[in-house]
């Protein structure tokens, strides 16, 4: 087997043959769910929704064909003993002890960067957890995904939903745009990205060190690959600050589904129910825009209680389990 690295700014076929075997190994790695929309995947692979560094490899067979991938990330902003892979094995080619080799190979290439420490996901009860225990990893906590489905009986739930959120969010308006963030928001958006560094995360793992920079580097990944950006804030009216952000994303590929991104409160205004309006705002301003999208898939830590709460009331129902699994390279040969 040969595992080779390429880069997908220019070699196109490779990097449909990592989309190829991404799209095969779907069903069996996260049943249930929409796939990746190849523009999008194109944007993760190429220019990346981070400015981090990333390398991109290809695992071919001795007669050429195409058994397998990896996308191997840096972190160079936190986490910086830290190598994130996202690795794909053909289905048909799997038990051949293929994913063991590509592992191996994307950990010397984490340990010739200067990491410790490698992680990649899977669901639950998949057979890619099952890869990651017998090699040893380390399971991160929970990861909870949920589906909302918007139909008539969200449209029969929101009225009420209303009544509890409205009377304690006096003294804060609604705004909203479609795609990149407003310069008159940029700071307050970075601030309330920030804002989720209490929210549980994996032992050892610090928060994402956000920046304008970083910021942006998103919006324009997501605007050149087929992904719109929806985000509703509550503006604290004395202040004009924002206080509360969601956002919700689509592609082009999967119009029928949204995806929801952050939702966050500055701790200084939490308590008034700003969370719950702006998702409602949101159901609003997608109905008005975008009213392809019937169902939303979102993601919460399973010890995130209060934003689990939330998605309940609005109607979410648990989709999948996740969690992430780190290989500590230090014991590897």
């Amino acid at each position: 087997m040969i595992i080779e690295r390429f880069d997908p700014g220019s070699d196109t076929s490779k990097l449909r043959a990592c989309f190829d075997i991404t799209k095969a190994g779907w069903p069996d790695d996260r049943p249930g769910e929409p796939g990746w929309a190849y523009d999008s995947f194109v944007g993760k692979w190429t220019r990346g929704f981070d400015p981090a560094p990333q390398q991109a490899w290809l695992a071919t067979d001795k007669s050429g064909t195409p058994v397998g991938c990896y996308l191997l990330r840096l972190p160079d902003k936190e986490n910086l003993t830290v190598a994130d892979c996202v690795m794909v094995v053909d289905p048909a080619r799997r038990r051949e002890g293929i994913g063991t080799k590509i592992i191996a190979h994307a950990g010397e290439q984490a340990r010739r960067a200067g990491r410790s420490r490698l992680i990649g996901y899977a669901r639950e009860g998949t057979p890619a957890a099952a890869f990651a225990a017998a090699l040893g990893a380390r399971p991160g906590i929970e990861e909870v995904d949920r589906v909302l489905d918007i139909d008539a009986a969200l449209a029969a739930r929101i009225p009420g939903l209303r009544t509890i959120a409205e009377p304690r969010a006096v003294g804060y308006s609604l705004v909203s745009w479609i795609g990149p963030t407003p310069d008159e928001y940029v700071d307050d958006v970075v601030r309330l990205n920030a804002a989720m560094a209490d929210a549980p995360r994996d032992e050892g793992m610090d928060p994402t060190a956000w920046d304008v920079e970083r910021l942006r580097h998103a919006e324009q990944t997501a605007a050149e690959h087929g992904i719109t950006d929806y985000a509703v804030a509550a503006r604290h009216d004395v202040t004009g600050k924002l206080a509360a952000l969601t956002e919700v994303i689509t592609e082009t590929g999967t119009p029928d589904w949204g995806f929801q991104q952050i939702t966050a409160v500055l701790a200084e205004h939490r308590g008034h129910r700003l969370g719950l309006l702006v998702k409602i705002a949101m159901l609003d301003l997608l109905a008005e825009h975008d009213a392809k999208v019937r169902r939303i898939q979102t993601g919460n830590a399973g010890a995130n209680d209060h934003m689990i709460a939330i998605n309940e009331q609005l109607g979410f129902a648990v989709l999948a389990v996740h969690r992430s699994w780190e290989l500590d390279l230090t014991n590897q040969s």
